[in-house]
Formats: structure tokens, sequence, C-alpha cells
């Protein structure tokens, strides 16, 4: 498996969160770039350093201004006295507030969604970077068949113009607009991570040309919340183009993998020109923040399949956090998928 990561991905280095009233060690941390690089490489997987793209395909599903707050927010934090060592705020904007202000407080709450995002000295570099491996990893996969983005920090909660849920770009979307316009026809996302991933869908809720599919535990009381529903089909031209298969919190290999089979089927009808997997490993049974019990075969198991459909396949790193389990469950993904379509 030709694997692309960055070695940026380590600057963006959150240690604390705040979660339902207290700070706590922050789950998506650096060495988790470490733990997986290390993992594969160890498994006999070719790491390549990802080339730079530049911001073109970013800008292909971002908007402009968000892209340049998250470039100059570090260096404006002398506008936020008292800021330490990451630029966050502490009040955020709703649907029924949309207006733009200028300063950078109002504009970090205008562009994050909640306190898992915060901006530190080498965030920017860090998410250009994950960005820059998920576009590498759309152009192997068409050229060659499939490969894998090691996209640290994760993408799949950001939409075009928002940071949530750890995620600052959304890398998903990225790599699935770089094969859409590169193989000038349909691509489809399907989305295993044990969240919704709703910054994806947003991005993409009114087009027919990309697919979004996304198996999750259930977020009636589970992260993000607010979206993820089985009754979100997509609108406009992307109405019936948009699919949640949703399961209920603690559900283990069968019902999972059913859900991926019914996932594929749906990818398949829609005819793609290549497919993005938004692979998260945290659907693990040993994750520590996780809802699902999928064991290692599982996660074999899910990439044989999505491996057998044909398509060519770039699987782009979500979630995962840290736990013993989770460099096994990668390389069990990498090799499987390998062993089933060398």
């Amino acid at each position: 498996m030709r694997i692309f990561h960055h070695a940026d991905a380590v600057r963006h280095d959150p240690e604390r969160y705040f979660r339902r009233g207290a700070l706590v060690a922050h789950p998506e941390q650096a060495i988790r770039y470490r733990v997986l690089r290390d993992a594969a490489a160890g498994a006999g997987h070719a790491l390549i350093d990802a080339p730079d793209h530049g911001l073109d395909p970013i800008l292909a599903v971002h908007e402009p201004g968000y892209i340049d707050f998250l470039r100059r927010a570090w260096d404006r934090r002398a506008e936020m006295p008292g800021t330490g060592d990451e630029v966050l705020a502490g009040i955020f904007a709703r649907p029924q507030m949309r207006r733009r202000p200028t300063g950078l407080l109002g504009l970090v709450g205008f562009h994050t969604a909640d306190t898992s995002t915060p901006i530190r000295a080498g965030t920017w570099a860090a998410v250009r970077g994950s960005a820059q491996a998920a576009v590498a990893a759309a152009d192997a996969a068409l050229a060659h068949g499939h490969a894998y983005a090691l996209s640290r920090p994760p993408g799949h909660h950001a939409y075009a113009g928002s940071a949530g849920g750890f995620c600052f770009l959304n890398n998903s979307a990225v790599a699935a607009e770089r094969m859409r316009r590169t193989a000038g026809g349909r691509i489809a996302i399907l989305d295993i991570d044990v969240h919704h991933g709703n910054g994806t869908q947003g991005i993409f809720y009114e087009r027919a040309d990309v697919l979004t599919v996304s198996v999750h535990a259930d977020p009636s009381d589970y992260f993000p919340y607010y979206a993820g529903y089985p009754d979100e089909t997509g609108s406009g031209a992307g109405a019936g183009f948009n699919a949640n298969l949703v399961l209920p919190p603690g559900s283990g290999d069968e019902p999972w993998l059913d859900a991926i089979r019914a996932g594929l089927s749906a990818v398949l009808a829609h005819r793609p020109r290549g497919l993005v997997v938004a692979l998260g490993l945290d659907a693990s049974e040993d994750d520590p923040i996780g809802a699902l019990a999928v064991t290692r075969g599982g996660f074999a198991a899910a990439a044989t399949a999505i491996a057998r459909a044909g398509l060519p396949t770039a699987i782009v790193q979500e979630g995962g956090y840290l736990c013993e389990a989770l460099p096994h469950n990668l390389v069990a993904v990498l090799d499987a998928f390998d062993a089933a379509r060398p």
C-alpha cells in the first residue's frame, strides 16, 4: 500500500480539552501520527512524503475566508489579550447568528463549533500537511488503484467554513473533489468512522456528483448530535445522494459489516469513477471515546469487502484514538485491502 503522510502533522499538539465541564487530556494528540506511521512502516508498507499541491485543492471545498482565518489566526493572537499557547473562544455562532465579525475573538467563535479545535503555533502547518496527504492519495488511487492518506489532524467534521470535532480541513472531501476533477466523473465517499461525517455531508449535501454514505453510531445521544439521521438524504440537485446508516451503541462486527455492505451497494449503484473511504478506527471495541464494538477481524473484513468493490480507492485516516489496539487495527485494514486487491 502506498502511504502518503506529512511530517508537519505533529505541529498541531493540543494538550487539553474542555469536556463536560472539566479540563481533560486532549484525545487527538500529535502522537497519533507517530503511532500510525510506525505501525504502517513496521508492516512493510511504503511511506511517501506528500508533495505540496498548494491551496487550490483545499479551496475547491473550503471557503476562502475560512482558509484565511486558519492561516492568520495565530499571528493575530495579540488581538486577544491574555492568550497563551492556544487561540480559543468560549462563545460560538448559532444558526440565528450568522453575521461574520472582523475581530479575532468573534472570528474564532464564527469559524469553530466547539473547544476541541484550538489554534496553536503549528496548527496551520499541520492541517495543511494533512490535506496534502489526502490530495496525494487521491492522485495515487486514480493512477495505481489504491492508496492511504495518513491524515492527521482528521477532517470529516469540518464544514466548508468551520472547524469542529478535532477537525479543521475536511481531508476526505478534499480527496473526493480532487478525484472528481481529475477523473471527470462522479465520486463516492464511504465514511466508516464511529462518528457521523457531518462536515462531509454538509459540503456535498446539494450535489449529485459526490455520493456521501456514512456508517456510524446513533447520533441522538452521541457526537455530532445535530446531524447524521436516516432522513437526511440530500437536497436540491443532491436529493437522494446522501445516506446515513445508523447503528445502535455497542453494535459489533456483524451489524457494522452489514451496514458497510449496504453502503457499498449504494456506492456501486452510483457508478463512481473513484471511492474515498473515510477510515475511522474509533469504531473499535477498545477505542477510548468510541461507541461501537468492532474487532480487529471486523476491520479486516471491512477492508476486504471495500477492496473487492474494485474501485480506485483513496483511504483517508479520520478518527481512532490512543489505545493498544489502534496500530494493530490500522495494519489489519492495510494488509487485508492489499491481500484482496494487490
